[in-house]
């Protein structure tokens, strides 16, 4: 180790006890991330972290999250716009579980159709996505057919 790293202070994130750590997360999703997850309202210790060093992308973003699982909603969502990330299941500040986000086969009444004539938009009927390609996301509108890539996707 060269003497300048070892004598640059060490910055350090606190660990969580019990929660959800959510990781590998394409830096500008960092935020997406959280807000789908709404962070601004959560009670609890939460932690956001951007720009960290990563081996496999350069930076990535980083949420910490004391005293909550996700919901299949969250985790399904999270997939469709940080397809790479990895959650970490946190108990007594040890990692007890780890896996990477999937998309189901279909997804239901978690984004809108980007096609103003389709039927979830005109009348009260749930969206539903077949999932074409995971990575990156890919979804066609089980009722009109429209197909969409992960930039054109509006959660609900």
């Amino acid at each position: 180790m060269a003497a300048e790293e070892k004598d640059r202070p060490q910055l350090s994130v606190t660990a969580i006890r019990n929660g959800t750590v959510i990781d590998h997360i394409r830096n500008e999703a960092t935020f997406k991330v959280a807000d789908i997850l709404r962070l601004d309202r959560e009670e609890e210790v939460v932690l956001v972290g951007m720009n960290l060093p990563s081996g496999k992308v350069g930076r990535k973003g980083l949420i910490k999250v004391e005293s909550r699982e996700l919901t299949p909603d969250e985790v399904n969502k999270i997939a469709l716009i940080a397809p790479d990330a990895t959650l970490n299941i946190i108990k007594d500040y040890a990692v007890v579980g780890k896996r990477h986000v999937e998309l189901p086969d279909s997804v239901e009444e978690i984004v809108r159709c980007i096609n103003p004539d389709c039927v979830t938009n005109k009348q009260d009927v749930p969206s539903r996505f077949d999932v074409i390609r995971s990575t990156p996301p890919s979804l066609r509108c089980a009722y009109c057919e429209r197909t969409m890539r992960s930039g054109d996707f509006v959660l609900r």
